[in-house]
Order: C-alpha cells, then sequence, then structure tokens
C-alpha cells in the first residue's frame, strides 16, 4: 500500500531533504513539495493526501496554525528548529515531531509510525464496509461484498461473480483498484483472481476450491500470504 505524503517547509535545503529520504522510503510517494501554507492547501485540494510534513516556523501561516484547518484524516508530522514547539504540536493531534536535523533514520521511524496508524483506520473502516458500487452496463450497481465468491481480473475489466447468480458482473476497471475497495475477508492469490475467504471451502495441491466446482490456482508469489492466512484460521 502506498502513502500519500505532502512536504511543505520554506527552506529550500530543508524541503530537498526530505524529498530524498520520501524517494528512499518504498512505501510513500510524494505528491507534492512546497514553501508555504497556501501552495499546500492547492496541493490538498487536488491530491489524496495521506501525511503531510510540515515545518511549523513559516511565513504567513505557520505550521501549527495550518494544521487546524486541515482534514483531520491527514495524519502530521512536524519538522523543525524550534524544540519549544513541541508540546503545542502535540495539542493539535500530530502523529509525530521531528527536528532537525533530520536524520533519515528519525524520519524512517517517523514514516513507519504513520504507515502503522494509517492501516490500522483503514482496517476499521474496511472490516465495517457491508457493500460497494461498481459500474455496470451504463449504471452503478450496489453489490453486497457477503455475495461475492471471487473477482476474475481480465484485460481490461473484471468479472465480479456472486453467489446465486450463472452470470458475472462486469466492470472497467483494474483487478488493483478493485481489491484497494475491498475488505480484509477478501485477498488476492492469483495475478487475476482474487477470492473471498470466507467462501474458500477446502486447499489442496495449491489450489483453492470456492462452493463445490469452482478451482483457482494460488500462484507462487501469493502463497506465503495465503498459508499465513490457513495458519491462522487452522485448529
Amino acid at each position: 500500500m502506498k502513502i500519500n505524503c505532502c512536504i511543505v517547509d520554506d527552506e529550500p535545503l530543508a524541503l530537498g531533504l526530505l524529498e530524498r529520504y520520501v524517494d528512499k522510503t518504498e512505501f510513500l510517494e510524494l505528491k507534492g513539495k512546497c514553501n508555504s501554507a497556501f501552495e499546500a492547501i492547492k496541493i490538498l485540494n487536488n491530491n489524496k493526501i495521506d501525511v503531510l510534513f510540515l515545518d511549523i516556523q513559516m511565513p504567513d501561516i505557520n505550521g501549527l496554525e495550518f494544521s487546524k484547518v486541515i482534514d483531520p484524516k491527514i495524519k502530521i508530522v512536524f519538522t523543525t528548529a524550534f524544540d519549544q514547539y513541541a508540546i503545542d504540536g502535540y495539542k493539535v493531534n500530530a502523529l509525530d515531531y521531528l527536528l532537525k536535523p533530520i536524520s533519515y533514520d528519525e524520519f524512517e521511524a517517523s514514516a513507519l509510525k504513520c504507515q502503522d496508524s494509517i492501516l490500522s483506520s483503514t482496517s476499521v473502516e474496511q472490516n465495517t464496509q457491508q457493500f460497494i458500487f461498481v459500474k455496470s452496463e451504463y449504471k452503478q450497481v450496489k453489490i453486497e461484498l457477503s455475495n461475492i465468491l471471487y473477482i476474475e481480473g481480465l484485460k481490461d475489466y473484471v468479472k465480479i461473480w456472486l453467489k446465486d447468480q450463472t452470470k458475472p458482473i462486469l466492470t472497467i476497471m483494474s483487478l488493483k483498484l478493485l481489491e484497494q475497495s475491498l475488505s480484509t475477508n477478501f485477498m488476492r492469490i492469483h495475478r487475476s483472481f482474487i477470492v473471498a475467504l470466507d467462501k474458500v471451502t477446502s486447499f489442496e495441491k495449491g489450489q483453492v476450491l470456492i462452493g463445490d466446482s469452482v478451482r483457482i490456482t494460488v500462484a507462487e508469489q501469493y502463497k506465503k500470504k495465503f498459508n499465513i492466512f490457513l495458519s491462522d484460521n487452522s485448529f
């Protein structure tokens, strides 16, 4: 899972350093960098940002003031040379606080903290999710997640196979994009297949059985993850 981030700092050297740190961190993706809160607003309005690396001491609007007006879902990591701001930072629910000069180890630890927080929030949201909407035949179709058996990815579209229906629902989208909207009850086990874990009736010879007749091979790169699922649910 990629985490979208933005850097706001009025010092060019600090901005460049944090950009290099982001590039070095595999799970972070830089969506924008700027030197003022006013420029940051444009980036936030045009991109889904998960984490904001935010300098405190900036002209016009400082980081503390700016943090109070942005979407509370965005995780804030304050970056500053002034340690007296630390207490104020936590008053606005900053997830972390980095004191300049910032080493990569410190940055990475903070980024991992953000990742854990985001994954935990996402897991809670997904576990309460009950349905999705997909576009099929010029309309938005509501699909109850509990009715999905498995999902098959083809070149430019996917087939969603449901209980008690002989024909799948077809929608033009990538399997990867659809995977991001599914709950934790679903797992990708092949480049072209996602299965509903509660619909798996057996597993043998490297294949899962869905219902009584559908067999899907677990590809090599997904076997470790699937085996962990099996071990966690074996008695």
